[in-house]
């Protein structure tokens, strides 16, 4: 088996109101929370990774602000034992209006979801809980942005 590094970018977006922006998603019929973003393609970097993302999942531009956490221990991946993660998460801010709709309610799914889904979703920073979140990674960085926000 080959092993190999799966490198995940992940932005962090608050808003005037001083909601965090998550993803709720439905893979395979399994509900999660985690932060909006996803894989680094080969030939991009980690920056225009995040500005690619957002547009493919919200069709919202964002700058890509300052990095605030990266992996810095062994993740293996949930979904290929042989693969390493590589987490890294940067702020960004909304460049213009608010373009995407974004549900107040968990998992706020529409009834045609079926076995896969993403639902942009606000979270006030002062309910935020690490345990909401599916991926370890995840939680680390929610109890880190707990302490500064």
């Amino acid at each position: 088996m080959s092993k190999q590094f799966n490198v995940r970018v992940y932005g962090i977006l608050v808003n005037p109101q001083s909601q965090l922006l998550v993803s709720d998603e439905l893979i395979k019929g399994n509900r999660f929370t985690k932060f909006p973003g996803g894989g680094l393609e080969w030939g991009e970097g980690t920056r225009d990774c995040l500005a690619r993302e957002f547009m493919e999942e919200l069709d919202q531009p964002v700058e890509v602000l300052e990095h605030f956490y990266t992996t810095d221990y062994f993740q293996p991946s949930a979904f290929r034992e042989t693969d390493q993660l590589i987490s890294i998460y940067y702020h960004v801010k909304l460049i213009g209006e608010q373009r995407f709709e974004a549900k107040l309610t968990p998992f706020d799914f529409p009834d045609d979801a079926g076995l896969q889904c993403e639902v942009p979703r606000w979270v006030a920073l002062c309910d935020l809980n690490p345990t909401d979140f599916k991926w370890p990674v995840d939680q680390r960085v929610v109890a880190q942005l707990k302490t500064i926000l």
